[in-house]
C-alpha cells in the first residue's frame, strides 16, 4: 500500500466495511470528492484534489491518526475515546449517535456504578471502563472483548455488562437494563497532531460542514402581504436573515429563508394562518453559510 500513497497529499482514513463505511463514502461523495475504490482495494485516489482515501477498520482509525499514518479520519468519538488518541476533533456529523452505558441484568440488586467494585465487566471498551469506575472509587475485573457482549451476564462470564445502547431493544431482548451512562457519542471526522497538508484539509472540512448543514436545513419560499412581514418574518427568521423581494403587485412581497427540516411543516401551518400563499419547501443539497 505504502509504494502507491504519495508522500505529500492529504490521508484520510475511512471505514472498509459496514455501516459507517457508507455513510462517509456518501458524505465524501456529496462533498464533491470522486474516487473509486477497485476490487475492495485498500486506498483510493481523488480525482482532482490532493487527496488519498485509506480504508481500515474503524476502530484503528484513531491510532493511525494520532501516529500519523494518516491525517484525517472518520470513526466513531467512542473510538476516539477508548484509544485516548492525541487527535482534533474537526466536526461532528450528527449521525451514528449513541450512548455508552452499564448494564446489569433487570432483577440485579446493584444501584451504581461504585457497586461494581470487584465484579467482572464484560466490554468492548476497557480504558472508557476503567477511567469510569476510578473515578467512583471502583476497580473490577474486565473482560476485553471484541464482539456482542449482551449475552456474557447469561453465560455467566460477567456481572455487568458495558455497551454501546441506541435503542434498547437489545438490552429488552436479554433482559439488561441501564445502570449508569458513561457518556453520549456519535460519528466524527478528526485530524492528527502532523497534518500533511492543513490547507486541504481546512477545505475538506468547509465541503463537508456544507453537506452536513444542508440535510438540517430546507428552504422555504411563499409569498405574504407586505403588512404582514414583521410577523412572518418571527416564524421564519432564517439562518440569519429571510430573503425578501417584491413582487409585481407593491402590497406582495416573496420571501425565501432556511427553516429547520424537522419544522418545515409545523412553520408552513403557521404562515398559512397569517395569510401566506405558495408556500413551497425545496430541499438543499449543499451549502456554504
Amino acid at each position: 500500500m505504502s509504494a502507491s500513497l504519495s508522500t505529500d497529499t492529504l490521508r484520510i482514513g475511512i471505514p472498509s466495511k459496514g455501516r459507517l463505511s457508507e455513510l462517509a463514502e456518501d458524505l465524501l461523495s456529496q462533498a464533491g470528492l470522486r474516487f473509486r475504490r477497485q476490487n475492495r482495494g485498500l486506498f483510493a485516489r481523488v480525482a482532482g484534489l490532493p487527496i488519498d482515501l485509506i480504508f481500515l477498520r474503524t476502530d484503528d482509525i484513531p491510532t493511525l491518526c494520532a501516529e500519523g499514518a494518516i491525517d484525517m479520519g472518520v470513526t466513531g468519538s467512542d473510538l476516539v475515546e477508548e484509544a485516548d488518541a492525541d487527535v482534533t476533533t474537526r466536526m461532528n456529523f450528527g449521525v451514528g449517535r449513541c450512548r455508552l452505558a452499564f448494564c446489569v441484568p433487570d432483577d440485579s440488586p446493584i444501584r451504581s456504578a461504585a457497586e461494581l467494585d470487584g465484579k467482572r465487566i464484560a466490554t468492548s471498551f476497557p480504558a472508557v471502563t476503567a477511567r469510569y469506575l476510578a473515578q467512583h472509587d471502583a476497580k473490577a475485573h474486565l473482560v476485553s472483548l471484541a464482539g456482542s457482549v449482551e449475552v456474557m451476564i447469561q453465560l455467566g462470564v460477567a456481572d455487568a455488562i458495558v455497551d454501546l445502547v441506541e435503542t434498547g431493544s437489545t438490552l429488552a431482548a436479554n433482559r439488561l437494563k441501564i445502570l449508569e451512562e458513561i457518556g453520549a457519542y456519535e460519528t466524527v471526522l478528526i485530524q492528527g497532531p502532523r497534518c500533511r497538508d492543513t490547507d486541504t484539509a481546512d477545505r475538506l472540512v468547509a465541503r463537508l460542514e456544507g453537506v452536513v448543514l444542508a440535510r438540517d436545513y430546507s428552504m422555504v419560499e411563499y409569498n405574504i402581504p407586505r403588512s404582514k412581514l414583521p410577523e412572518a418574518e418571527k416564524i421564519t427568521p432564517g439562518y440569519n436573515s429571510p430573503t425578501v423581494n417584491s413582487l409585481e403587485d407593491s402590497d406582495w412581497c416573496s420571501v425565501q429563508v432556511m427553516v429547520r427540516r424537522g419544522e418545515v411543516a409545523e412553520v408552513m401551518d403557521r404562515l398559512k394562518s397569517i395569510g401566506a400563499s405558495a408556500i413551497f419547501e425545496m430541499l438543499i443539497h449543499n451549502c456554504r453559510l
